[in-house]
């Protein structure tokens, strides 16, 4: 005999599940005395968030970390809907994450309980429904393990996203007569279906193509060497989509740079190049910011779209070819022609695009004790971090900068990415939880997190997780006291300046208050000071607050010409 709250967290224990992250509370008790139990033999724990938002951005983090599926969890009422936010941001990322909300006692349901989010009042399970792949309020302990299985694998398949169970009280203590019926390890393993004909057809037109360009979009992880090497062999030339920069290296003498938000000349030059002939997307769903907003220059009859996600082919329809299936096993069927018979050579001698900045780069402060520039500092950190460190990059101009700017050693192909940013829904305040996340799901790489300001100020109480978790997370908080998107593109649209200023605060203080070591730089000679190296092997966050130059303008000009308003 069981619970069936420890059935759940022997299924998460199953499938390599270490963490939990949440806030608990009196619906969703029995879930904590299970994970309490689990941890004094080793198996998942959980970890208590701040906020029931920050918990969901830890499980975005950890689950882009490991590949595995992220869990989190909230009592129910406003427990559940404070989780809503960073679910709806995974939902559109599609990050395989498991959300459990707690009930009240089903008897009690329709009664006016405390903090009852069923159908009878605010029904939580509608709420995520719009958000997630599967939604069910389990009302009988005979469902339990059939809905927790059916949830996981819709978790990962066909197209990796959130699942919700909500799961009232008493039906998480009531009494089981066995525990996992179902090896779900081995049910969750990636299918390798690939439409054969598309690939051969894809291959003829790839013999034929006499200048290629490649869009290596955030679906590409798992194969990244793959399409490298097609790259390489074809003597093509790549550029990326602004969620998939982190898995390159950025002095690859083919790399062409981001194309779409905060993106660079020579993609949009390589693009629109009238001599390429076959323009490769893959992984990607051409949303607004990955598709330069739905440049013409990409969406036209040279684009063949290679994706496992039918929704996303179906944002090409001009494309002469769609090509569905696992990024992997399509690459290697297309290699394995390659390999024996290209004839093209890979392209030698050309410059790198990246250099070591120098001490006169003209992004480096004119003068002595004059603002840092953000894009000084976003390649110095770069340069001056281990390869092997990951960036959790947050909305706003911290995501602008970081695309355009941040530049990092040569890196070896990563299926996680050396640099996170979020897409779409883009909430502020993602990468603090999500650095949490990343640091816990692998001790062995520093963590850097580029926020802002005004993030900081909606979800800097998660720095305090990675001090009690002793994370070796550094929070670079991007300080110029305003909402600087939104000033800036208010200036560049002529707007109404309203609504932007934020009261000077000192974080170095603040991050002190919470037992966390902090530093303000002002200059580029105080960013050079910093003994970074020790920072970043610090057994514990670090707080550093970069007043940035308040008058600098983020790349943002694709965010204004989508809104209509750039002048």
């Amino acid at each position: 005999m069981m619970e069936a709250a420890d059935l759940v967290v022997a299924y998460l224990e199953q499938i390599g599940v270490e963490f939990v992250f949440g806030v608990p509370g009196g619906a969703i008790e029995p879930l904590y005395n299970a994970l309490a139990r689990s941890a004094r033999r080793g198996g998942p724990r959980s970890v208590v968030a701040r906020h029931e938002t920050g918990a969901a951005f830890m499980a975005d983090g950890y689950a882009r970390e490991t590949g595995r599926i992220g869990v989190c969890c909230a009592t129910s009422g406003p427990g559940a809907t404070n989780l809503i936010t960073g679910v709806a941001c995974a939902y559109e990322n599609e990050i395989p994450m498991l959300v459990i909300s707690g009930q009240p006692s089903l008897h009690l349901l329709g009664r006016g309980a405390l903090q009852e989010s069923s159908g009878a009042g605010i029904d939580t399970v509608a709420m995520f429904r719009t958000c997630t792949r599967y939604s069910a309020l389990i009302s009988h302990p005979d469902q339990m393990e059939n809905q927790l299985v059916s949830a996981l694998l819709s978790a990962q398949q066909p197209t990796p996203g959130p699942v919700h169970l909500s799961i009232p009280v008493d039906v998480q203590r009531s009494q089981l007569k066995s525990g996992p019926s179902y090896d779900l390890a081995h049910l969750l393993q990636p299918g390798s279906a690939v439409d054969d004909a598309a690939v051969r057809q894809l291959q003829a037109q790839l013999a034929q193509a006499q200048r290629l360009v490649v869009l290596i979009g955030s679906g590409c992880g798992e194969a990244i060497e793959l399409v490298i090497e097609l790259v390489e062999r074809m003597a093509a030339v790549f550029v990326v989509t602004p969620d998939a920069k982190g898995f390159i290296s950025p002095r690859h003498p083919l790399y062409r740079g981001v194309f779409g938000f905060a993106g660079h000349p020579s993609a949009v030059a390589a693009m629109n190049d009238k001599d390429v002939d076959l323009i490769l997307v893959v992984g990607s769903a051409l949303s607004e910011w990955t598709s330069n907003g739905w440049s013409e220059s990409l969406l036209n009859d040279r684009l063949v779209h290679i994706d496992s996600c039918e929704a996303h082919l179906t944002h090409s329809p001009m494309a002469r070819l769609h090509v569905r299936g696992r990024i992997r096993p399509v690459f290697e069927r297309l290699l394995r022609t390659l390999r024996r018979d290209s004839t093209k050579e890979i392209a030698v001698g050309e410059k790198r695009r990246f250099k070591k900045i120098s001490a006169d780069d003209p992004f480096k402060s004119p003068s002595a004790g004059a603002p840092i520039k953000p894009q000084y500092l976003m390649r110095e950190l770069g340069w001056r971090s281990p390869p092997d460190t990951r960036f959790l990059v947050d909305s706003g101009n911290s995501t602008a900068w970081a695309i355009h700017d941040l530049a990092m050693h040569d890196h070896r192909p990563s299926a996680g990415g050396w640099m996170r940013v979020t897409m779409n829904f883009a909430p502020m305040g993602w990468a603090i939880g999500g650095a949490v996340g990343t640091a816990l799901a692998n001790r062995k790489v520093p963590v850097v997190c580029v926020t802002g300001d005004g993030s900081l100020l909606m979800n800097g109480q998660e720095m305090t997780v990675a001090l009690t978790e002793k994370l070796s997370v550094v929070f670079v908080i991007l300080n110029d006291s305003a909402l600087g998107m939104v000033k800036h593109g208010q200036r560049l649209a002529g707007a109404e300046q309203i609504g932007f200023e934020l009261p000077v605060v000192d974080f170095r203080l603040l991050a002190e208050s919470m037992g966390i070591p902090g530093h303000v730089i002002r200059t580029a000679e105080d960013f050079e000071s910093l003994d970074l190296d020790a920072i970043l092997r610090n057994p514990g966050p670090t707080v550093l607050d970069v007043r940035i130059d308040r008058e600098e303008v983020p790349p943002m000009g694709l965010r204004l010409k989508i809104l209509g308003t750039a002048k």
